[in-house]
C-alpha cells in the first residue's frame, strides 16, 4: 500500500500506472509529479451511513473512480503533501472496491522534492474507463453497526485531542463515541512526513492481531489513514466509519461522552 519515491519514480512514463494528486488545484497547478492528474478527494464528503446512504456513496465513487480512469489492470498511486490522509482515503477507496492495485506516495510530494526529483506544472487531463470494482464490505462501518456493537469493538479515534475531549466543537454534539480511544493520526507520521517504521508503530498500536478494529474522524479522512497504518501491521479486521463524528456528532439520539 506504500510505494516509495524512487520505486515510482522508476515507473513514471508506465501507461498502465495511473498518478493522482489529491492536494489542492492550486498547489496541484504549481508544481505536481510528471504525468499526474489533479483529483481533490477533500472536495468528497459523505456522512449518511443509513443503507440509502451508503449505496449513494458507492454510486458517487464508482463514479468518481471511472473519472479517475481506473481499469482492472491499472496500478493507481495516490499522493499529498505528506503520507496524508487524502492519499489514504483514495488508496481505502480503492481496496473498498476491491482493486488490490493501489499505493500512496510514502512522504508525499516533500520527500519528492526534497530528492530534487522531476516537476511539471501543465494540466494533464482524465482519460475515464467504465468503473465496475466489487465492493467489499469488510472494511466499511455505518453508525448502526457501531451503535449496535459499543462494547464489542475497539472504536479508534483518529482525530485531535481537543475534537476527542470536547473542547473543539466540529457538530451538534462534542466529545467522542463512548469507550472509543484517542490515537491521533499525525502519530502515525515521522517529521520528515513518511510513515513510522513498524516496530515504532506497533507501540502506538499495541492489540492482539484479530482485534476488530473501527477507525474514526471528523469526515474518515484522517480515519483511513489510521486504517492503513493497522492494514500494514497485519491487523486483519478493520473498518472505517464513513460517516465519522460529521454524522455521529450529529444525530442527537446517539450517544456521546466527554
Amino acid at each position: 500500500m506504500l510505494i516509495t519515491t524512487t520505486d515510482l519514480n522508476s515507473i513514471i512514463n508506465d501507461p498502465d500506472v495511473i498518478i493522482a494528486d489529491t492536494r489542492s488545484f492550486k498547489e496541484y497547478s504549481e508544481e505536481h509529479i510528471p504525468g499526474s492528474v489533479h483529483l481533490d478527494l477533500f472536495a468528497f464528503h459523505w456522512i449518511d451511513t443509513t443503507k440509502q446512504g451508503i449505496e449513494n456513496f458507492n454510486n458517487q465513487t464508482k463514479n468518481l473512480l471511472s473519472f479517475l480512469g481506473v481499469t482492472p489492470e491499472k496500478k493507481i498511486i495516490f499522493y499529498d503533501s505528506v503520507s496524508g490522509m487524502l492519499a489514504a482515503r483514495g488508496v481505502w477507496m480503492l481496496m473498498y472496491f476491491s482493486h488490490e492495485n493501489t499505493s500512496m506516495l510514502d512522504g508525499g510530494i516533500t520527500k519528492w522534492k526534497k530528492e530534487n526529483l522531476p516537476l511539471e506544472t501543465k494540466s494533464n487531463g482524465f482519460k475515464p474507463s467504465h468503473f465496475s470494482g466489487e465492493i467489499n464490505p469488510e472494511i466499511i462501518s455505518g453508525f448502526e453497526y457501531i451503535r449496535d456493537n459499543l462494547k464489542n469493538v475497539k472504536i479508534l479515534d483518529a482525530r485531535s485531542p481537543g475534537e476527542f475531549d470536547g473542547s473543539i466543537v466540529r457538530a451538534a454534539q462534542s466529545g467522542h463515541i463512548p469507550n472509543s480511544i484517542n490515537i491521533d493520526w499525525n502519530q502515525n507520521l515521522n517529521e520528515d512526513g513518511t510513515f513510522k517504521n513498524d516496530e515504532q508503530l506497533l507501540q502506538i498500536y499495541n492489540y492482539p492481531k484479530d482485534t476488530e478494529i473501527i477507525t474514526y474522524c471528523q469526515g474518515a479522512y484522517r480515519a483511513a489513514n489510521s486504517f492503513l497504518v493497522l492494514k500494514k501491521l497485519g491487523f486483519k479486521n478493520v473498518k472505517v466509519y464513513l460517516g465519522s463524528w460529521g454524522e455521529w456528532g450529529n444525530k442527537l439520539e446517539l450517544p456521546a461522552e466527554k
